[in-house]
């Protein structure tokens, strides 16, 4: 069921697909940097009037435009996909305590990001703060042991073979549990937001992505 009064966050979501511009584009255009434009998308973060103003005019679009909703009933059906998911085709991102491989990259406008990553960070201190986005996701351990860290539940470990699901938006952190030096996790992204990808991006940074 559609909101009754939408946020900010939502409206601008719908103000880049209506476009067709990825996250980035949309960064270099409105003048606000990827990861403030990305954390407003998700409602961590909002907008002054002045800086909605300013924003419209950066746009080139009057304040009725920007705040118009798309009628997503009128978008025709993704049908008949299909995209081998191969590591060696993966977009591959190296951050000091994970390794990410973001499988089927070809496909666009994705409701599901599957991701294999490697993990080497050995404590919650390691890992740094809790990420949070949009959506839920699911992740399968396939190697090691995995401590799985999240904001409202304590710590818990899962061997290979073990799985858990939980809503994105909730912090949350994966690393290798005690006397394990590196875990392999399958994990599977979803949300309604068609920019997910760009959107898991922002959470790695300045990080080198291939």
């Amino acid at each position: 069921m559609t909101s009754q009064h939408p946020t900010i966050g939502s409206l601008l979501r719908s103000l880049r697909a209506r476009n067709g511009w990825t996250l980035k584009e949309m960064s270099e255009k409105c003048g606000i940097p990827l990861s403030t434009l990305s954390k407003i998308e998700h409602d961590r973060l909002t907008l002054s009037y002045d800086k909605l103003l300013q924003l419209s005019q950066r746009l080139n679009m009057r304040m009725s435009e920007l705040f118009a909703e798309t009628d997503e009933a009128s978008e025709p059906a993704v049908t008949a996909r299909r995209s081998i998911g191969r590591i060696d085709d993966s977009i591959r991102v190296n951050t000091p305590n994970y390794d990410y491989y973001y499988l089927c990259p070809e496909l666009r406008r994705k409701r599901m990001i599957p991701v294999v990553t490697r993990v080497r960070a050995k404590s919650i201190r390691e890992f740094g703060d809790l990420v949070r986005h949009s959506g839920e996701e699911y992740i399968y351990v396939l190697e090691g042991r995995a401590e799985v860290h999240t904001e409202f539940y304590d710590p818990i470990v899962l061997e290979a073979g073990e799985s858990v699901y939980i809503d994105s938006n909730m912090g949350h952190a994966y690393v290798a549990a005690e006397g394990c030096e590196e875990v392999v996790l399958l994990g599977v992204c979803s949300s309604s937001d068609e920019q997910l990808m760009q959107s898991l991006m922002t959470l790695h940074g300045d990080e080198t992505a291939r």
